[in-house]
């Protein structure tokens, strides 16, 4: 298990980096369908700094910063993102994430519709990775033992 660093220099410098990490996370994710990046860089850029936290404060404190409910919450809605941006489209009368379709909808050339629906998708992915990286560190550095699987293991 990851214990609580009592160091007060990576404390301030974690607090220091952490919110520029994800500012550029968020640049990352926001700029992907225009140039290298996505959502998957940076949702793995934003999980590093909340596993930044963890190594920092600790597994404990961590977990009453960010519960399981709120990574599930943040895991599942850009799954919906995802996929309700496919839907929409395919009700729209194209095909899953044509995203031409969309401008009917946001009133817009097709062009600029393509742009928006590539950058929700983006934002989905970017959710979603984010949860789910932190979600396997976090349960990773729990270090806790599952009862069944221990028997069953010897």
């Amino acid at each position: 298990m990851i214990e609580k660093s009592d160091d007060i220099i990576i404390k301030t410098m974690a607090r220091i980096f952490v919110p520029f990490i994800q500012i550029y996370a968020l640049y990352v994710i926001m700029h992907g369908h225009h140039s290298p990046g996505g959502g998957f860089q940076g949702g793995v850029i934003l999980a590093a700094s909340f596993i930044l936290l963890i190594i920092t404060y600790g597994v404990k404190d961590t977990q009453k910063r960010i519960s399981d409910k709120a990574v599930a919450i943040f895991s599942s809605s850009g799954v919906f993102i995802y996929a309700g941006i496919g839907v929409v489209c395919l009700i729209l009368g194209g095909n899953y994430l044509d995203y031409s379709k969309l401008a009917k909808l946001l009133h817009v050339v097709p062009a600029e519709a393509r742009s928006l629906g590539i950058l929700g998708v983006e934002i989905g992915v970017g959710l979603a990775v984010m949860a789910v990286m932190f979600s396997v560190f976090f349960n990773i550095s729990k270090g806790e033992d599952v009862g069944e699987d221990k028997k069953n293991l010897g």
